[in-house]
């Protein structure tokens, strides 16, 4: 479990994806991610067929790490992990799915924004929560306001992350990670643009080097 979170931490960007028709998409996706270098992905659920395209991208990409996301049932959890699902990540906050996960052994991020959202993730020893709809939400100064009381977390805020305010956030050393899926619209994807694709998650991928040099020289 350690592993995914510390590789996760390590790419810095999570693509957050739709995909709509994942037998055509999924397999060209994961190579195109991959190849940008972002060799990870959050598959919702808000689409029917996402655990067929977590298959998919496992089996295109096996050194990918391909998560669910939009999970808000057992069943979900289910489907995801029979579909090679490395982690969950659920909009809300469930303690019972935390539970459940914890159970299988699958690493789970629920959505935390409050502080009543981040001490019962507390009393269940998870280290990383998503911060969801991050922007919505109070974005970065709510971040490091709620750290003061709860400096035990780290967060992988989406919701509203773009490449202009990218490096903002991953400069905040309680940043895990930042979701987004502005490197994977609608737009893209159904049309194919990989190329497009791969060359924004490129610039994701420089973006999270400043922001982590930056981290190091104030360190």
């Amino acid at each position: 479990m350690e592993n995914i979170q510390s590789r996760i931490s390590q790419i810095g960007v999570v693509p957050v994806i739709k995909l709509n028709h994942p037998e055509r998409d999924a397999a060209n996706l994961a190579r195109a991610l991959c190849a940008g270098g972002v060799p990870v992905a959050e598959v919702t659920f808000r689409a029917a067929g996402a655990d067929i395209a977590i298959r998919l991208m496992r089996e295109a990409c096996p050194d990918m790490i391909v998560g669910a996301g939009t999970v808000l049932t057992k069943e979900h959890v289910d489907r995801a992990q029979a579909a090679g699902a490395q982690f969950i990540v659920t909009p809300g906050l469930d303690t019972e799915l935390v539970a459940y996960c914890q159970e299988k052994g699958l690493p789970i991020f629920p959505g935390c924004t409050t502080p009543t959202d981040y001490h019962a993730a507390l009393k269940y020893g998870l280290e990383i929560l998503k911060f969801f709809p991050a922007e919505q939400s109070g974005g970065l100064a709510k971040i490091k306001s709620m750290a003061a009381p709860f400096p035990m977390f780290k967060v992988m805020p989406t919701g509203g992350i773009s490449l202009k305010n990218l490096k903002e956030y991953l400069s905040c050393p309680v940043i895990a990670a930042c979701g987004g899926s502005y490197m994977v619209t609608a737009d893209l994807i159904d049309n194919q643009k990989w190329e497009e694709i791969t060359d924004l998650c490129k610039k994701s991928v420089e973006i999270v080097r400043e922001a982590r040099s930056g981290r190091e020289k104030k360190l």
